[in-house]
């Protein structure tokens, strides 16, 4: 535990590691969030582990644009799909792209084969508030829309009993 502190900078009698296995390793990670002064994180501290394990996926490549003050753009690529083969839903904080192309049953003889054909699920994490205001697709790209609220100030007195 020592050596954890040293590292960090940073000491707590409560500190959380996650374990992670990556070949045939076990890597321990610490919290970032175990401060005193960070209260009710634990839900983030899961959120950031959850990311990580699917921030290595690299199909179907994606673009991320920021159109305006308030709104965002994922654009992917779908090549090869229709829209009956694309579903987006929102579970919880999470935009779920997920890509099924249908077999057709016909029998194609490719002299090459590049373009990929095979199912995807892509997760991105939502702030709160954000809000899907559209989708649709255009030249084999997906775009979806998503609106950020505006930030507002909320300060009040606390009275005290």
């Amino acid at each position: 535990m020592k050596g954890l502190c040293s590292i960090s900078g940073f000491c707590s009698t409560k500190v959380s590691l996650s374990r992670v296995a990556h070949m045939g390793k076990v890597a321990t990670r610490m919290s970032s969030f175990n401060s005193p002064f960070l209260l009710g994180f634990d839900q983030l501290d899961r959120l950031l582990d959850s990311v990580s394990k699917n921030s290595g996926e690299g199909y179907p490549p994606y673009n991320i644009e920021h159109l305006n003050e308030t709104t965002i753009r994922i654009s992917i690529a779908v090549a090869g799909f229709f829209r009956s083969d694309l579903n987006i839903s929102l579970e919880g904080n999470q935009l779920i792209v997920r890509g099924k192309q249908q077999d057709n049953g016909d029998q194609k003889t490719y002299l090459y084969r590049g373009i990929a054909a095979r199912q995807f699920v892509r997760k991105f994490v939502l702030a709160d508030g954000m809000e899907v205001q559209d989708a649709h697709m255009e030249n084999g790209l997906l775009h979806v829309d998503l609106e950020r609220p505006e930030p507002s100030d909320i300060s009040r007195e606390i009275a005290i009993r």
